[in-house]
């Protein structure tokens, strides 16, 4: 019976991004939060057509309903009041590919920097594909409007 509390106590910690005490209590800030600025960050740059994770694995995902499909394109190591990010993004033909990746990185740093209060070490950036504009616009016309 302790095995599984102290298991289940030991996994909230990990996924506790930053714990700061102040003269009022703890602030905790969860890596889901770091994972949410992270995202919305890099799919605000320019050229940037989406996260990319594997599509097999994705497909999958979006035939079961997970909400959780770009989260696998994100890798977040978290130390102290530290994080380290690794993200996946596909890149739309016609950007130039490490303006948009330094683009990339310079907003989440900003943005996990000015939102979380924690130092970014680093933020990798991982182009897996470019993709056509073309094939972006036909698969948003094949989705109907709700």
């Amino acid at each position: 019976m302790t095995k599984t509390a102290s298991k289940a106590k030991k996994e909230t910690t990990e996924a506790i991004a930053c714990e700061k005490g102040t003269e009022l209590g703890l602030i905790k800030i969860h890596e889901n939060v770091v994972c949410s600025i992270v995202r919305k960050a890099a799919l605000s740059v320019p050229g940037v057509s989406r996260l990319s994770g594997s599509s097999f694995v994705d497909n999958i995902a979006e035939i079961v309903g997970s909400r959780k499909i770009h989260d696998r394109a994100i890798d977040i190591n978290m130390h102290d009041d530290k994080v380290d990010v690794e993200i996946k993004v596909n890149i739309k033909f016609d950007f130039k590919v490490p303006e948009v990746a330094e683009h990339v990185q310079t907003a989440i740093i900003e943005q996990v920097e000015s939102v979380t209060g924690m130092t970014v070490t680093g933020v990798n950036v991982v182009v897996q594909e470019i993709e056509d504009a073309i094939e972006e616009d036909s698969i948003e016309a094949e989705i109907p409007e709700v």
